[in-house]
């Protein structure tokens, strides 16, 4: 499909992939709903896009995005993007409980809720992309709790692309490591990174085919796609070499 005249909600929009997103579909001739936190750079970004509407939104606020959706009419828009995500690496022996409970509520209980409210609002055969990653395939040490959030939102998508089928078309982005304020807390060698204008495109390109997962860049994503495969004597030998201890 393609994506001139087309209603799109980005949910996680403010920055990163979600701002890169919304760059290039408005360049495409998207009309664009835009939702963060951040309301500020909503409209910083709004101002750069034609046609724009933002609508802030916390995911993790109890009925937040409900208030959102009974304010938009129901089969009104053509693609639901949701590229809202926290992210804390470190090992689980060092992590903060509330910490822990914000980044789940955004990126596995806000991934619920769009599941949960958002189908109605798409038209017939309407786009819904959620955000899994790369780091959901498999548990490497110093990841927790993001990649076990990313892990449920995969298998979330998988579930919805059959539940929702054919009136909604559901789609999983898998995007490997991307220069972002998130990834920036980093602290070891991320391979194969890129840009969130080079991560838009792909999401772009694949949104216009048929294949249900998104994922880039492939000679990162198909690594741990094989890491995943292996046996457990075999793929926990080779991630014991990651402890982020031994970095």
């Amino acid at each position: 499909m393609g994506f001139a005249g087309k209603t799109v909600w980005i949910i996680g929009a403010s920055e990163g992939i979600g701002a890169a997103l919304a760059r290039a579909l408005s360049q495409e001739g998207a009309r664009l709903i835009l939702s963060a936190r951040n309301r500020a750079a909503l409209e910083l970004l709004a101002a750069g896009c034609h046609k724009a509407q933002v609508l802030p939104l916390d995911l993790a606020a109890p009925g937040g995005l409900a208030d959102v959706v009974a304010g938009l009419e129901p089969g009104s828009l053509d693609v639901v993007i949701c590229t809202a995500a926290l992210y804390d690496p470190g090992r689980v022996s060092d992590l903060d409980p509330e910490s822990i409970a914000r980044l789940v509520a955004v990126n596995l209980l806000g991934s619920f809720e769009v599941a949960r409210l958002v189908p109605p609002l798409l038209r017939d055969g309407g786009q819904l992309v959620l955000f899994g990653s790369v780091a959901g395939y498999f548990g490497l040490p110093g990841g927790q709790p993001y990649s076990a959030t990313k892990a449920a939102v995969n298998n979330l998508a998988e579930t919805l692309r059959t539940e929702l089928a054919p009136r909604v078309d559901v789609r999983l982005v898998c995007p490997g490591f991307v220069a972002t304020r998130l990834t920036a807390k980093n602290t070891f060698a991320m391979p194969a990174i890129i840009t969130p204008e080079q991560a838009a495109r792909e999401v772009i390109r694949g949104l216009k085919g048929r294949a249900f997962e998104i994922h880039f860049p492939k000679r990162f994503t198909w690594a741990i796609k094989c890491l995943r495969a292996l046996p457990y004597a075999v793929s926990l030998r080779l991630t014991a070499r990651l402890r982020p201890g031994d970095r």
